[in-house]
């Protein structure tokens, strides 16, 4: 695929700009017109790693930058998946993925961004963050009696609390990007005749039996709701520098060709470079060279 292609593919799916966005508009099962057989997806896919790979290094050697990947999506959209294929062969060094589960006693006597932030990258290295604060504007909002256990004042569980928390989200998001944290939001937005089938595959398939939580089934009958929430984040929360992906998920090996290309688009557009070695330097590796003979 050339450039002039993979940039267009980025563009098709990347959100800026959330005024006017609705989710209907977006179909989870586009692919942009790309028709590809197994193995020519996965062989495409290799080069975006290894050109991720690359850019990674130099990531890491220049230590400026760091970047966060968010990743949301409904139940069985094949987030794991697309962390594992899209960050397989990244240095292990530069790179961190953290999953967050329901918070516990000492995350609810916080504030909701804490746990986050504890967790963000450090300079030259990419986070992952597998869910994120976003679930305070989801899940909280599709069942308000979280807000029970997080041990909020009365007085700041006010009727607009879900517009204060995405203002918040939005503010320090852009306050990331100030201080050298590049952001990029991944919605895998998932169909529901989709999801239904791969809960079915995990129930019937032995191997996949792991994958299935009997929570997922009442989750999906808050469905709509569930769409409604992302599509007010988004709207809320989509910007230049902190843009939402509304990545196709139907098909998996189009969502990580997404992702990947999303990503090393993003990295290239920080003007990485290894560090310049000086006049000095230059001569100090001379000396060294010399006396190794």
């Amino acid at each position: 695929m050339d450039l002039k292609r993979r940039r267009k593919l980025v563009a098709r799916y990347r959100v800026e700009q959330g005024r006017n966005f609705h989710l209907k508009d977006w179909d989870s099962g586009d692919t942009a017109g790309i028709d590809l057989g197994k193995e020519a997806a996965a062989a495409l896919l290799q080069e975006g790693v290894e050109r991720l790979a690359a850019l990674q290094d130099m990531l890491y050697a220049q230590d400026r930058w760091a970047v966060l990947c968010i990743f949301q999506a409904m139940d069985a959209a094949g987030k794991d998946g697309a962390i594992k294929h899209v960050f397989t062969g990244i240095n292990p060094q530069g790179c961190h993925v953290t999953s967050f589960k329901t918070p516990g006693p000492v995350e609810l006597d916080h504030d909701f961004l804490w746990r986050h932030i504890t967790a963000l990258p450090t300079r030259g290295q990419i986070g992952i963050h597998n869910r994120s604060w976003y679930e305070e504007v989801l899940v909280a909002r599709v069942h308000p009696e979280i807000l029970d256990r997080q041990k909020l004042p009365q007085a700041v569980r006010g009727k607009r609390i879900w517009e204060e928390r995405l203002a918040d989200i939005a503010a320090f998001e852009a306050y990331l990007g100030r201080q050298g944290v590049t952001v990029l939001k991944f919605f895998l937005h998932l169909g529901q005749a989709e999801q239904r089938e791969r809960f079915l595959k995990r129930i019937e398939e032995p191997e996949k039996n792991w994958k299935f939580d009997i929570g997922d089934i009442a989750e999906r009958r808050h469905w709509d709701a569930y769409q409604d929430a992302y599509e007010r984040a988004i709207r809320a929360t989509a910007t230049p520098a902190a843009p939402w992906y509304v990545v196709p998920a139907d098909n998996k090996w189009f969502t990580r060709l997404v992702v990947a290309e999303a990503l090393a688009q993003q990295l290239e557009s920080l003007g990485l470079h290894y560090p310049i070695v000086s006049a000095e330097e230059r001569a100090r590796l001379q000396d060294a060279k010399r006396e190794l003979g």
